[in-house]
């Protein structure tokens, strides 16, 4: 299978993005990585959201984002360890975070996660976003590689019934990284993730970007 496109197949491999600062990473993200949870919403992190301005700059997202305005609006800290080991089926991502709950046309159902408003934006503006899943460490199909349904981003909404069957209509694509490595897709891509059978660490920063402000009085809630 010929290498992954991002317009085309909705997601892109970026090899060793961040590998000549990997310990920089590492030491702005290990707090979040410690609390021995699935996955911790990040925000209000002056020094990460530095870093993260300081990527987008980077050719290699330059050549795949273009030089829009892009911040990151949304940032969870993903492990995989013993005592938090987990398994998602096929699902989109379907929910931005917000800086409060107000009630706005179109904008619902809200959710609050580890504190934070949740809500389910118009699909229009969920095709706008882009996800950047940053590893730290080595990722294979034996500690919870990401499958992604390829093109699957050019489905529209795809209920949470019906994701499976339109996954397995589409060759899957196993995102296997080193460290160091970023795996760019369209937000909307279906997606999934296995259980780790193995002892290795799985640590993986998930950036959502956006280039665009939401209609007030909503308010985007990243992590600067």
């Amino acid at each position: 299978m010929t290498e992954a496109q991002l317009d085309i197949d909705g997601a892109v491999h970026l090899s060793g993005l961040v590998i000549d600062e990997l310990e920089r990473w590492h030491e702005l993200t290990d707090r979040y990585f410690s609390l021995g949870k699935p996955g911790v919403r990040i925000v209000d992190d002056c020094a990460l959201a530095s870093a993260v301005s300081e990527l987008l700059r980077q050719p290699p997202l330059l050549e795949q984002l273009g030089a829009a305005q892009w911040r990151c609006v949304r940032a969870i800290a993903f492990d995989k360890v013993p005592e938090a080991n987990w398994a998602l089926g096929w699902h989109q991502d379907r929910t931005i975070a917000v800086t409060e709950k107000t009630e706005f046309s179109g904008y619902g159902p809200w959710s609050l996660k580890d504190g934070i408003a949740h809500v389910e934006p118009p699909f229009s503006l969920m095709d706008t976003l882009r996800t950047l899943r940053l590893h730290l460490d080595p990722v294979d199909d034996t500690n919870g590689a990401l499958q992604a349904a390829r093109g699957s981003h050019r489905f529209g909404k795809v209920g949470d019934t019906e994701a499976g069957a339109r996954a397995a209509a589409v060759p899957i694509l196993s995102c296997r990284a080193e460290a160091g490595d970023g795996w760019l897709y369209a937000t909307p891509i279906l997606h999934a993730s296995s259980r780790s059978t193995s002892p290795a660490r799985r640590r993986v920063l998930h950036l959502e970007f956006s280039a665009n402000d939401l209609p007030p009085p909503l308010r985007w809630r990243g992590i600067g």
